[in-house]
């Protein structure tokens, strides 16, 4: 038997440039977590920043899980030294003072290309917990921060751990939830190839104003020609888009839909590393979800790396056959579906007075189902833990991994 799993709410935004429930521009329910997936300011000064993560600070959820975005200047320290002065000549900001000022707020997880391991506390919460890796980089489209080039973005996403839960990025992937006004697909691919490995519960980003919503993806795991397949693709209809009434994407259990992933899920008091999934059977994590074993008996997933893996990679199949993306399937089948959630609050893109104005979406709240941490892991950690409470280093070391 796995463990009892229970309904865990994600209260979801991103691109609220400045903005916040103080100025009427968005209601902010009550939920278990609240994801911003980045640009929270215009320019990052530090007073937008301030106004902020003022309010995200007082946000009715346990836990605040927060990535920069492309607009967030001041806290990418390579790009701010160099064109900093671009945005900011007559009033320079400090950019070590505004990650600082980051710091500061103790109820908030900044995740800078990172993952952390999350465990909900709260007595009258649903006490689940979960992985989440969260980035705030975007492919590189004219002068702004965290931006990558095409050449990069392998490198860049292959630090995605296999065993991700949650994951948040700033840029969607492509062809989901990122067609801009302009008629182009904004995304990147290898984010999305990257999606097909890991099959995270969820995929929160924003970036891409005018593609706020959400789509439900049923990965091919099968197929052996084509790689990184998709076998459907399910959008979702917000009845409440023009009103101020929560809207709820439930995908929970007891919904009519529920999503279908189950685990392999890595207990948050076994592990709190950063790097990905060992690829050798003897490192893998069993499931508390489906008990099934793991163990690579015949050796063909140590074989398949020796014998040439990246030709395989992204390849569906049935494990052990060497033939498939053994690390991203074996013992993962049951990994079968994401919903990619484009949070974007702000749903008028610049330059404002052309595109009609400002205008704001709702916060998108996604329920769905995650193991309960046990009593034994409770006695250990008595608050959320997290590695990744700090915002430092620049975007360059980032992507160098």
């Amino acid at each position: 038997m796995g463990p009892e799993s229970r309904k865990t709410r994600f209260v979801c935004v991103s691109d609220t440039h400045n903005i916040s429930p103080a100025d009427g521009a968005f209601k902010l329910p009550k939920g278990d977590v609240l994801i911003h997936a980045g640009d929270l300011t215009k320019q990052g000064t530090y007073q937008e920043l301030k106004k902020t993560l003022d309010w995200i600070d007082q946000a009715d959820c346990e836990v605040k899980l927060v990535v920069a975005g492309n607009h967030d200047i001041t806290l990418d320290l390579d790009f701010y030294a160099e064109h900093g002065m671009y945005f900011h000549n007559q009033h320079p900001q400090d950019p070590k003072a505004c990650v600082g000022l980051v710091k500061q707020y103790k109820s908030t997880i900044f995740l800078n290309h990172e993952s952390t391991d999350i465990r909900l506390m709260k007595q009258d919460g649903p006490r689940t917990s979960f992985k989440v890796f969260g980035s705030p980089y975007s492919p590189r489209r004219g002068l702004w921060a965290f931006g990558y080039g095409f050449g990069g973005a392998t490198k860049l996403w292959d630090q995605i751990p296999l065993n991700t839960d949650i994951l948040i990025t700033h840029t969607p992937p492509k062809y989901h939830c990122d067609e801009s006004s302009h008629g182009g697909s904004g995304g990147c691919e290898t984010l999305r190839q990257t999606l097909w490995r890991v099959r995270p519960s969820l995929a929160i980003c924003g970036h891409i104003h005018e593609a706020r919503g959400a789509e439900r993806v049923l990965w091919d795991l099968a197929h052996l020609n084509v790689k990184y397949k998709e076998h459907l693709t399910r959008y979702w209809e917000d009845t409440n888009a023009n009103n101020k009434k929560h809207s709820l994407l439930d995908m929970s259990a007891k919904s009519p839909e529920p999503l279908q992933n189950r685990g392999p899920w890595i207990s948050a008091s076994k592990t709190m590393q950063d790097s990905r999934l060992a690829k050798t059977s003897e490192a893998r994590p069993l499931s508390p979800w489906v008990p099934q074993d793991h163990h690579d008996s015949t050796g063909k997933l140590e074989q398949a790396f020796k014998n040439g893996y990246p030709a395989v990679r992204g390849q569906g199949g049935e494990p052990p056959s060497g033939r498939c993306d053994m690390e991203a399937l074996d013992g993962r089948m049951d990994r079968k579906e994401t919903c990619i959630v484009n949070a974007a609050i702000m749903a008028s893109s610049w330059p404002y007075r052309i595109c009609g104005g400002r205008k704001y979406n709702n916060p998108i709240v996604v329920d769905i189902d995650l193991p309960c941490w046990t009593s034994e892991e409770g006695n250990e950690v008595e608050v959320v833990e997290s590695e990744a409470t700090e915002l430092v280093g620049s975007a360059s070391e980032r992507q160098k991994g």
